[in-house]
Parts: C-alpha cells; structure tokens; sequence
C-alpha cells in the first residue's frame, strides 16, 4: 500500500484575478443599485422639486453635480493614498450623488417613455458586458486610445456645460449623445485592458484592493454616461 502525501493547493493567477475582477464589479454594480434606488427613493418621495424648478434646475442640483464631479476627480487623484475601505464609501457616496444628479433626466423619461428607462439600462448593460469582455480578451494595446477618450470626455463635459446655459438643437443633442456612446463604450474597453494589466503588475494585496475601488469607479462612470446617453437618444423628438 503506498502513501501520498496532500499536497497543499496555492491560489492560481488566474484564480487572484478572478477574485480581483469580481471585487471590482461588485463594487461597480453595488454603486449603480445605490444610484437607481436614490433616483426612485427621490422621485417616489417627491424630492423632484429639491432639483427642478419652472426656471430649469435648482442651485442644490448644481452643488451636487459639480460635487460630485469634484469629489470624482480627487478620489481619483487619491486612489493609492486612501484605505480601501475609505475609498469604497466615498465610491458609494458618489453613486447616492449621482443618484439625484440623475433623477431629472429619469424622471422625465418617466413622464415621456416609461419603457425608455428600461430599453436604456438593457441596451447600456449589452454594450457595456460586450465592450468590457473584449477590453479584457483583446491583445490589441488599446493604450493608445487613452488621449483621444480623455479629450472626447473633456469636450462632452464643456458641451454639457454650455447646454446649461444655451438650449442646444434637436439634431446637435443627437450627435452628442451617439458620441457619449461610443466614448464610454472605447472607455470600458480600455479600463478593463487597463486594470488587467495593473494587476499584473501590481503585488501588494492592498494596493490591489485600492486599485479595485479605482477601477469600479470608472467602470460605474462608463456604465451610468452610456445609460444617460442611450436613454437621450430614445427620447428624441
């Protein structure tokens, strides 16, 4: 009779990545629950009036929308210096911001096209699995797409900006919209090639874990712009 010894099984890259992938959208998912359910909460509960007003948008919808771009900006700029779980509550807090920031838009699909709201998140969630499954397979170097996505989002930012101010034409807010699409749909590709390779690089458990918050947010802007977008488009006149 003979003996064999176990042998102890150690965690596969494939396995940490994997781990490391599901922290991230688990995160990114979590958040886009948290805004859907602050936009419903603050429709539902009347909180409408607190953003619009008969003039167009109330000074606290500005705060939040600027806030929330603001508080973005520096999670980001901070990803590798906050605690991991720091990181993931102001991921969280961001999410309830946008969540108000995106009730408007919301809830005038709602009182357009209700099946608007649920055509846009379906139609956001294809493209959005279809663009992150081929970010992550490709072995395309897809960095070269960094500078030109940076700028297109710089340039939706300054158009939606002037939109606040000037009422811009049907056909203008089309083109708009279809290129929002296509820049946060390269944009998940590109994170998730990004983020794959990061991992690759990076050893520290911890810094992985902050480079997950990091990656869930920009995987949850991608996904929420391309379902603002897409929800623009279907409610064309």
């Amino acid at each position: 009779m003979t003996m064999t010894k176990k042998r102890s099984v150690t965690p596969t890259k494939s396995g940490g990545i994997d781990l490391y992938f599901k922290k991230i959208f688990g995160l990114m998912f979590g958040a886009v629950a948290v805004t859907a359910v602050t936009a419903f909460i603050t429709i539902y509960m009347g909180g409408i009036n607190l953003l619009v007003t008969h003039g167009g948008m109330t000074p606290f919808f500005y705060i939040l929308l600027f806030g929330g771009l603001g508080l973005s900006i520096w999670a980001q700029a901070r990803a590798f210096s906050l605690k991991p779980t720091t990181a993931a509550i102001l991921l969280f807090l961001y999410a309830v911001m946008m969540g108000l920031v995106m009730t408007p838009i919301i809830w005038g699909g709602l009182a357009v096209n209700p099946a608007s709201i649920v055509w846009a998140f379906v139609i956001a969630a294809i493209m959005f699995g279809c663009m992150a499954a081929f970010g992550y397979k490709t072995a395309k170097d897809l960095s070269f797409l960094g500078i030109f996505l940076l700028m297109g989002m710089i340039g939706l930012i300054l158009v939606g900006i002037v939109s606040m101010i000037w009422t811009l034409g049907g056909t203008f807010s089309t083109i708009v919209c279809a290129i929002g699409v296509l820049v946060f749909a390269l944009f998940t590709a590109y994170d998730m090639q990004s983020l794959k390779r990061y991992y690759a690089v990076i050893g520290d458990e911890t810094q992985k874990d902050q480079l997950a918050v990091f990656g869930a947010l920009h995987l949850y802007i991608s996904f929420v712009a391309m379902f603002q977008y897409i929800l623009g488009l279907l409610n064309r006149d």
